[in-house]
């Protein structure tokens, strides 16, 4: 589900990662990335961005798209509405959204600037389970990057997406994964994002770093 310039989508994409429909509230490249790939892609527009907003009918239209078109497992990617409680009823547990930050610091919308603001030294990147409370449900992997000295909101945002664009499409692999084994148990993803010799991101398995 995106709302922008489907950056996310784009490397969820590359990852191979089996996208079955994107859905959009609104026009934005997000829906050209779609059709450039070939995955169909159903826009649920809003009708208004202000307080007369109907959150509970739209969420409505919303879930009726998805149980439609067969959704197992809705993947968060820039989608800039908030859904009302029946997206969560149908859901709950199912929908995944990745963060700039090291949850729980800094939930919402402002999370890099309130890392720069605070003035912290480590930020990062999390993926978690969404829930009716925005950024509040379980973590299923995160991943530090260091506030550099130099750093404004726009660089510090791209060191975050550049592991993001890594960790979210293998979370969501191995999440998919865990449901469809029926796992009750912790999810670990098993998987971190390191640097190589040459200054390259790679997801490596926890047995591999130790030989890193």
């Amino acid at each position: 589900m995106a709302s922008g310039s489907g950056t996310i989508l784009e490397a969820i994409l590359e990852k191979k990662v089996a996208v079955s429909l994107v859905v959009t509230d609104r026009p934005c490249r997000a829906i050209e990335v779609a059709r450039d790939a070939g995955v169909p892609c159903v826009q649920v527009a809003r009708s208004t961005f202000g307080k007369d907003f109907n959150r509970d009918g739209y969420s409505s239209e919303v879930v009726d798209v998805l149980e439609h078109h067969g959704v197992e497992l809705v993947a968060m990617a820039g989608y800039g509405t908030i859904l009302g409680p029946i997206m969560h009823q149908r859901f709950g547990g199912r929908i995944l959204n990745t963060h700039p930050s090291l949850l729980p610091s800094f939930p919402g919308w402002h999370a890099v600037e309130s890392a720069l603001a605070f003035g912290v030294k480590v930020t990062g990147c999390t993926v978690h389970v969404a829930m009716l409370e925005v950024d509040s449900g379980p973590i299923l992997a995160q991943e530090p990057v260091r506030v550099l000295p130099t750093d404004g909101k726009e660089s510090l945002h791209e060191r975050i997406k550049e592991i993001e664009r890594l960790l979210y499409p293998a979370t969501i692999v191995a999440f998919a994964r865990h449901l469809e084994n029926g796992d009750d148990g912790p999810f670990d993803l098993g998987m971190r994002v390191v640097r190589d010799e040459n200054g390259v991101l790679l997801l490596k398995s926890y047995k591999e770093l130790k030989e890193f």
